[in-house]
């Protein structure tokens, strides 16, 4: 388990509410890290940092992936995928963490990428189906959880897409590359 210390830091960034959903995705992660064979530190830890920036202001984290040369198309998209990227890039000078595999379940938990790493998908999943969350499918996505990452990873991509086609939003083209590179594991 990470060190109380840095929990709190973790803890420090956010509102209750938000804590509670990460102790939910440190749960789901270690679960599923346990399920399909990962590294059980690694996905606990990655959880753990994975909305470290959710609640900063935009501008910060805008900032923040300007400063690292992160930003790439992220700026083009909605605000709410840039903390993962942002967290990524600052975690190490934060908090100390500089665990590639890590940082990078941590950066693509929030649209996914080609090629996604058992960490990455372990991640985004446990996001998604962390036990506070209640959103229409939700449990289908958690019922193929028990046996398929990736089936499991299309669904809420699918869902997302979804969401996001109903509320007439962009949708990131790496999100649509994810979910249709998952077809294929």
């Amino acid at each position: 388990m990470p060190n109380d210390q840095l929990m709190e830091q973790v803890k420090s960034q956010m509102p209750a509410k938000r804590w509670s959903h990460t102790l939910g995705v440190m749960e789901s992660a270690c679960i599923l890290a346990e399920r399909f064979g990962a590294d059980r530190e690694k996905a606990e830890l990655a959880a753990l940092l994975h909305d470290y920036c959710k609640y900063w202001p935009v501008n910060k984290q805008k900032q923040a992936l300007l400063d690292h040369d992160a930003a790439g198309d992220l700026l083009d998209y909605e605000a709410a995928l840039w903390h993962g990227p942002a967290a990524a890039v600052v975690l190490p000078a934060e908090t100390g963490v500089t665990d590639a595999e890590v940082l990078d379940a941590v950066r693509w938990h929030t649209s996914g990428r080609e090629q996604m790493t058992l960490l990455d998908k372990i991640v985004c999943l446990a996001d998604y189906i962390e036990p506070n969350r209640d959103f229409p499918g939700v449990n289908k996505i958690r019922q193929l959880a028990e046996h398929s990452l990736e089936k499991a990873l299309v669904a809420g991509f699918d869902s997302t897409i979804s969401f996001l086609l109903e509320k007439g939003q962009p949708i990131y083209p790496l999100t649509v590359l994810s979910r249709n590179a998952l077809l294929h594991d």
